[in-house]
């Protein structure tokens, strides 16, 4: 007799093909909404052994509380901010991420937004298909040989670099410290890395320590001349003070993958010059989320098997 398969909880949505690739190999519940996600919980949250969720999902100390089994947590992707980090190591459950899968994927997004606003790519559509030619329009800048900041240079942050440098673009960044190995300009404040950039990328993790990093006199040091584009977390830019910057002409354009308000929309942005709005997509293609379900079922069978994650968090 067959060994009774872990029962997994999966807060997330999945694909068919991804979530039948998940169940050959646990007992799953499939939870994505908030409403089935509590009706698990309560009905079978004593018999949960593992949790696949993402940074956004999360999973509360309230939840886990109500899963005395439970041994293993994963994010798929590399976001776990709203995870209960304190809740896990306090019961030594086992924490990771798909860390490495989607890299890639988030850096070809960021220069697609940064590109698409830059070049102001959808509003020329637009005009095109309403019969304006290009006399009538205001001519959009080059893109290469300028300043490109990047804040979190990660290893999502050092792929935008390597493509930055395909376009010419000299880069700078800023960090909690300092990196010795690369080259790049090091500025230790976001406003003065700002000032220095025409095109600011973020790429740094959220969470409280960065709620807000971008706000009004980040958005002013950045000028009417700079760009900013946001792939990480909504929470490090202040949309209001985005706005503000946007409408006043304060600010060149931006590209946002992310924002506070996700999954509704920006609406305080709609009426706002040169914005180019993603629907937080950056990391996904079929490609990265097969390799993030793939890491998962890594890390899950390593915990299982007795062996370190391959991804472990903290």
């Amino acid at each position: 007799m067959k060994p009774a398969l872990p029962a997994l909880l999966v807060l997330i949505q999945l694909e068919p093909a991804h979530l039948e690739l998940v169940s050959a190999q646990y007992d799953v519940r499939y939870a994505p909404t908030a409403e089935g996600r509590a009706a698990e919980v309560a009905a079978h949250g004593k018999t949960f052994r593992a949790v696949l969720t993402n940074g956004t999902v999360g999973l509360t100390a309230t939840e886990i509380a109500a899963m005395p089994a439970l041994e293993v947590v994963c994010a798929l992707g590399a976001g776990y901010e709203n995870i209960d980090l304190a809740a896990c190591r306090a019961r030594g459950i086992a924490v990771g991420n798909g860390a490495g899968t989607n890299d890639s994927c988030v850096a070809d997004h960021a220069m697609a937004l940064l590109l698409a606003t830059v070049r102001r790519v959808p509003a020329l559509d637009h005009a095109t298909r309403d019969g304006v030619w290009r006399n009538a329009l205001p001519l959009p800048p080059n893109f290469s040989g300028k300043r490109l900041g990047i804040v979190g240079l990660g290893t999502i942050g050092r792929r935008i670099a390597q493509r930055g440098q395909g376009f010419d673009l000299e880069i700078g960044y800023h960090n909690r410290r300092a990196r010795e190995d690369v080259s790049f300009s090091y500025f230790a404040d976001v406003g003065a890395l700002a000032k220095w950039a025409d095109y600011l990328v973020i790429a740094t993790p959220g969470g409280p320590e960065t709620r807000h990093l971008v706000d009004t006199p980040v958005l002013r040091a950045l000028g009417p001349h700079g760009y900013l584009v946001n792939i990480a977390r909504g929470s490090v830019v202040n949309t209001a003070a985005l706005a503000d910057a946007l409408r006043a002409g304060e600010l060149g354009g931006a590209g946002l993958d992310v924002y506070e308000s996700e999954p509704l929309p920006p609406k305080e942005l709609f009426d706002c010059p040169n914005v180019v709005l993603t629907p937080h997509v950056a990391g996904w293609s079929p490609e990265a989320v097969l390799a993030s379900v793939s890491q998962f079922l890594e890390n899950a069978r390593r915990h299982f098997a007795g062996e370190p994650l391959f991804a472990p968090v903290g």
